[in-house]
C-alpha cells in the first residue's frame, strides 16, 4: 500500500524544523522497514505540504528542508495557496493531490505526536474505513492546551455525540487516516476549522465505520493557533443546526431535499 500524509500549514515557520526532526524519521521508517500488520503493509510514502498562503517563509523552509531527502520510496510535494483560504480548502487542495491507499492527515504543529503513526494507522483493520484521533475518549487526554480552545473542541464534540453518533467521541481533530474511498466519495463545502469534522460527520452518516484511536493532544510548542474562535462557534452550531433538521425530517419520514 502506498501512504498520503497531508500537512496543511500556515505561518509555520518556526515550526519546521521541528515537523522535519519529528516526522520524517517516522515515515522513513515506515517504509525502509515495511511496515506492516495483518491486513496491510507500507511499501511507500508521500508527504503532502500544502502552504495556505502564508505571510512568513513557510513555503521556503519547507522546501528547503524536505527537498535534500532522498529516502527510496519517500516523495514530498509542495503546494501553495496564493492567499489564505482557511484549513478546510487546505485539506482539499492536499485530497486532490493525494493518491495513496490510505490517507493521514496531521496537524503540522506537532500537537499528536507524529511517532504514533505507526500504532494509529494499526487501527485501520479491514472493517474500519476511518481512524480518529480521539481525545476525548475515556483513555484518551490533553495536556497543556489552553481552557478556551479544550471547551470549544470537547463541548461541539458532545453535541455531536448526541446528533450523529454516542459511540464516538471526539469529532474535531485533523489527526486521522482514511481509506482512500472515503476521501473519493465524501465532498465537504467548509473553507474553515469544520472541514475536518464536516468530512468524519457525513461519511457516518453515509455508513463508513469509524474507529477512534485513544490519543493525548498535547499544547503546541511555537507559534499560535489560528482557530478563529467566534467564526468557529457559528460554523458549528449551523452544521449541528443543518444535521438536526435532517435527522427530524427523516425521522418523520419525509425525505430531505438536500443532504447536510
Amino acid at each position: 500500500m502506498k501512504l498520503s500524509i497531508i500537512v496543511p500549514c500556515y505561518n509555520e515557520a518556526d515550526n519546521i524544523q521541528k515537523l522535519y526532526d519529528e516526522l520524517l524519521p517516522v515515515v522513513e521508517d515506515m517504509v525502509i522497514n515495511g511496515w506492516h500488520d495483518s491486513s496491510k503493509e507500507i511499501h511507500s510514502a508521500e508527504v503532502i505540504f500544502v502552504d495556505d498562503g502564508s505571510q512568513d517563509e513557510t513555503f521556503s523552509k519547507l522546501k528547503n528542508i524536505f527537498s535534500g531527502n532522498n529516502t527510496s520510496g519517500v516523495i514530498f510535494k509542495f503546494l501553495k495557496h496564493e492567499t489564505n483560504l482557511g484549513l478546510g480548502a487546505a485539506i482539499r487542495t492536499g485530497f486532490g493531490k493525494a493518491d495513496g491507499d490510505i490517507v493521514v492527515t496531521v496537524d503540522s504543529d506537532g500537537t499528536y505526536k507524529f511517532s504514533e503513526i505507526p500504532s494509529f494507522l494499526s487501527f485501520l483493520t479491514p472493517d474500519v474505513d476511518i481512524v480518529t484521533a480521539s481525545p476525548y475518549h475515556p483513555d484518551g487526554g490533553v495536556v497543556g492546551v489552553p481552557a478556551n480552545r479544550l471547551w470549544l473542541s470537547k463541548g461541539s464534540s458532545f453535541l455531536y455525540r448526541i446528533l450523529v453518533d454516542r459511540h464516538v467521541y471526539t469529532y474535531t481533530c485533523l489527526f486521522r487516516a482514511y481509506r482512500s474511498d472515503v476521501i473519493k466519495n465524501i465532498s465537504f463545502s467548509s473553507n474553515g476549522f469544520l472541514a475536518g469534522t464536516e468530512v468524519l460527520v457525513k461519511a457516518i452518516l453515509k455508513g463508513y465505520r469509524v474507529a477512534e484511536f485513544p490519543a493525548v493532544l498535547h499544547s503546541r510548542m511555537y507559534g499560535v493557533s489560528k482557530a478563529k474562535i467566534a467564526q468557529t462557534i457559528f460554523s458549528h452550531l449551523r452544521f449541528q443546526g443543518r444535521i438536526l433538521l435532517y435527522r427530524l425530517l427523516s425521522m418523520f419520514g419525509h425525505k430531505p431535499k438536500q443532504t447536510i
